[in-house]
């Protein structure tokens, strides 16, 4: 499936009309905890989210997420906007919560990942091994959210 018929489907507001995305949507992650998002989130999805931060955008872009949909109708700025326009990632916005977004993603045949091993987690912060966040991309997102712990990814 892909965004296009996603935004039809659940009228998604476009926060970023300039960009077109024509790869098919992998999937699906809902999460507010941004080193979550980069361990556990499908590359090629879309994350549902209620965190309209610049942090949450640079990391959905780290992960390889096509999209990103902030629930409640919250809204980010500009320079959110702008990061996801450079970055190529769609942003978009649903007056639905979390939960009702989720609900409605997975009735249309959208999945979440089934090999989630949290105990690989205990204790550390950041993703577990195997997934690594390039190193001048975690300079980058340091550097804007200083009190993100990206040493240990």
């Amino acid at each position: 499936m892909r965004l296009e018929k996603l935004v039809r489907a659940l009228s998604l507001r476009e926060l970023t009309p300039g960009i077109v995305r024509s790869d098919e949507v992998t999937g699906g992650y809902v999460s507010d905890m941004v080193s979550d998002v980069l361990a556990y989130s499908p590359a090629g999805g879309v994350l549902v989210t209620a965190q309209p931060h610049l942090s949450m955008v640079s990391v959905a872009g780290l992960a390889g997420l096509q999209g990103v949909i902030f629930a409640y109708g919250r809204m980010p700025e500009q320079a959110v906007i702008d990061r996801a326009m450079d970055g190529e990632l769609c942003l978009y916005s649903s007056s639905a919560d979390t939960f009702e977004i989720a609900g409605r993603l997975y009735e249309m045949g959208l999945r979440g990942k089934t090999d989630c091993d949290t105990r690989s987690r205990r204790g550390a912060s950041g993703p577990p091994a195997g997934r690594k966040i390039p190193s001048s991309a975690a300079r980058r997102i340091h550097a804007e959210e200083p009190h993100l712990d990206l040493e240990s990814a």
